[in-house]
């Protein structure tokens, strides 16, 4: 892994942060995952729009987006070895007093990439008890306050499955640890709106956008298939159990079918048509547009 920190490129070795930097000791800190296939970083503008957001719902300066262009752009060619890879960039309060109060320094910056499989086309799932505080002051920010998602990912692990689904504290459906969740329940396509405490995932935007363009005459989509996507406010929790189709959207996932439910099949136990369309046509776009705006 290389990384870029302090305006130079650095090995996985030779990087370091402060000990008392704020992002370390409170979590007091935005990040963003991007991928890089063979070199080319997808959807970059989207990335460091959401990453702007957070750090001004932070109250973090807003960060200098050419600067992280640079940045990406240079770890990314010092690394090109990578065949595909995740590319985090991460923006810290800074060296602060070791409790909440912010310092007055300069915010950190740190660029770094490492090398992933590929997704899978379909993977498991499980739920879980906790909850996503859709009122939290932090809601919708991708923020370094991960801790929460370790926890449930470590359950999702343990149980031999690659992702853990939340409620929202009204009994909503909200997200996964690092996942948009999508359903198809009765033909319709449909995701929890951003008032459920989810992350307005870049992926998801994408797959709301794409598919607008969507018909139920898509192959290989049945007729009975009600496209394009829609958000739904009032998407319960328990819709997973009677979801025909299930899928997650992600930076490193990009359509993924769920094909297991806490140990039980989906639907038929196999990708579903309106997965398999939404995935081809999300790779296809994704192709021909590598930083969608």
């Amino acid at each position: 892994m290389g990384s870029n920190s302090g305006g130079a490129l650095h090995t996985e070795a030779e990087a370091r942060v402060s000990a008392v930097d704020h992002g370390l000791t409170v979590g007091d800190g935005v990040f963003e995952t991007l991928k890089a296939d063979q070199g080319t970083v997808f959807a970059v503008t989207r990335h460091l729009e959401r990453l702007a957001r957070s750090a001004r719902g932070l109250g973090l300066p807003e960060p200098e987006e050419s600067m992280i262009r640079e940045a990406i752009a240079e770890t990314v060619a010092a690394n090109d070895a990578h065949d595909f890879a995740r590319v985090r960039v991460t923006y810290t309060a800074g060296p602060s007093p070791l409790g909440s109060e912010r310092g007055y320094g300069e915010p950190t910056l740190v660029v770094a990439i490492g090398p992933v499989p590929r997704p899978a086309e379909s993977t498991s799932a499980i739920t879980v008890p906790w909850t996503r505080n859709e009122r939290s002051a932090i809601a919708g920010l991708k923020t370094t306050s991960y801790a929460e998602n370790v926890v449930a990912l470590a359950r999702a692990k343990a149980a031999g499955a690659t992702e853990a689904l939340f409620a929202d504290t009204q009994g909503r459906l909200s997200e996964g640890t690092g996942t948009n969740v999508f359903l198809v329940i009765d033909g319709e396509l449909k995701t929890p709106a951003l008032t459920a405490g989810c992350l307005a995932g870049v992926t998801r935007a994408l797959v709301l956008h794409w598919t607008a363009a969507m018909t139920p005459t898509t192959p290989p989509l049945p007729a009975t298939s009600s496209l394009p996507a829609t958000e739904s406010p009032t998407l319960p929790f328990s819709a997973l159990l009677s979801a025909d189709e299930i899928f997650l959207t992600s930076t490193l996932r990009d359509v993924q079918a769920v094909t297991e439910l806490d140990g039980k099949p989906v639907g038929t136990g196999t990708i579903g048509p309106v997965t398999t369309a939404v995935r081809a046509l999300f790779h296809q776009q994704a192709a021909t547009t590598p930083d969608p705006h």
